[in-house]
């Protein structure tokens, strides 16, 4: 029987092929892996729930100085039978987003015309391509969907006054493009609401996404291994964590940390001063899968008292959940109920909370944990797949378009995430 058929897709955003992204990370101070496995997620559903998908991307990458590369060129590429343009651009802070935006006007107003393209989805709360989608891809009919990941205009702690009102400007020209969409998805209920009032709205806090290439992991060591992975910073709650493990008495645990971040360095301290902290590595996502696998404790350390956390599904929960390694998280607002049963939580997020949480966790019996950790990856693997939220994506963007959709009869796999009505606020 033939796949039926959905709404023909161009994905607006940073999807670009592997070997870019291997080139990036190799020279830039930002690590855009989750928003790379992201992307995708999104191309791999999107294709698996019948979707025609074309791509427009620019490379994810700092601005000058941060990266020294000042011109990206533009190009085609092909990964994973999609096919794909690389737009140019120059990454100085100002022209970087009025280069895109030229770029998104002539490459994407024509492959969208090309490509008879039905929905325009914008991965990200960027300016450039969100004013592109209201500006020209509404006037060529196409129904425009931004997918919500994170807030507009988070400020670092690096942030100079001009950085900082330009921020400021930028929140406010995402604020005013999201109120021309046709509709957003969203990561969590309060993007949704506090960006995009009033929106049809899908709610998908993201997508398991198993990398094929990853070996199997090894049997046990000689050490009962405390993982960490991601941003190392405050921000995430590295150093509470830190602090967190040193109460942790038993001369066989280890404390492992992978990424990239201002406590980099700090964690070579560490580990200089005790034995039982490793120093910390940053490897690509095919080496860093089975080391997960091999840990004893995956750990979400991020507090809960910043003002972005409302909005925060952070995505490596679900590939923390897939491995099969029990996980300690803090109680963070966006993450849904249904994952409850699979997480021990941390009742705070102090160094003492987490602690705790750890200590029961690492108390399990090897009975008790193994069946924690198959029943959390059996849950995501089964309601968060790429069939499952593909077909989500696009019964959604069908009742946007008119064009395809869940044909009568065919239900909901149970648990597939979050209901949330198709229209918000009347």
């Amino acid at each position: 029987m033939p796949q039926e058929r959905g709404p023909r897709v161009t994905l607006l955003g940073f999807t670009v092929p592997d070997d870019l992204l291997v080139e990036i990370m190799a020279r830039d101070t930002i690590m855009p892996t989750q928003t790379h496995t992201f992307a995708w997620g999104l191309v791999r559903s999107l294709r698996a729930a019948g979707c025609p998908v074309h791509l427009l991307s620019a490379a994810p990458v700092s601005s000058w100085p941060r990266n020294r590369q000042v011109r990206f060129r533009a190009g085609r590429f092909r990964q994973d039978d999609v096919d794909g343009q690389l737009l140019a651009f120059v990454n100085i802070l100002g022209l970087k987003h009025l280069t895109r935006f030229g770029a998104a006007w002539r490459a994407g107003g024509r492959a969208l015309r090309e490509r008879e393209t039905e929905v325009l989805l914008i991965h990200g709360v960027h300016s450039p391509f969100l004013w592109f989608g209201a500006l020209r891809a509404r006037r060529l009919g196409v129904r425009v969907v931004p997918v919500l990941t994170d807030p507009p205009g988070v400020a670092l702690p690096t942030d100079g006054r001009l950085v900082r009102l330009l921020r400021g400007l930028d929140v406010a020209l995402v604020r005013a493009a999201l109120a021309r969409c046709s509709g957003v998805i969203a990561l969590t209920p309060a993007l949704a609401e506090d960006f995009a009032p009033g929106r049809p709205r899908l709610v998908m806090e993201g997508i398991y996404s198993p990398d094929p290439a990853g070996d199997a992991p090894e049997g046990a060591g000689a050490t009962r291994d405390i993982v960490y992975a991601g941003g190392l910073s405050r921000a995430y709650g590295v150093d509470c964590l830190v602090e967190a493990f040193r109460g942790l008495p038993d001369d066989d645990l280890r404390l492992v940390t992978y990424g990239r971040g201002e406590l980099a360095e700090w964690l070579h301290e560490q580990a200089a001063a005790d034995h039982r902290v490793a120093p910390p590595e940053l490897l690509p996502r095919q080496e860093l899968l089975p080391r997960l696998a091999r840990a004893s404790v995956l750990v979400n350390p991020r507090p809960v008292d910043q003002d972005f956390v409302r909005w925060s599904f952070p995505s490596k929960i679900i590939e923390y959940l897939g491995t099969g390694v029990p996980v300690v998280s803090t109680r963070l607002p966006g993450i849904p109920a249904e994952y409850a049963p699979w997480l021990s939580f941390a009742e705070s997020d102090t160094a003492d909370g987490l602690r705790a949480a750890i200590d029961r966790v690492l108390r399990l019996s090897p009975g008790e944990a193994a069946a924690l950790g198959a029943g959390a990856a059996r849950f995501v693997q089964e309601t968060r797949n790429p069939a499952v939220q593909g077909d989500r994506m696009r019964d959604f963007l069908a009742g946007l378009t008119g064009v395809g959709g869940r044909p009568a009869g065919r239900a909901t796999p149970a648990g597939a995430g979050t209901t949330v009505p198709d229209r918000v606020g009347g």
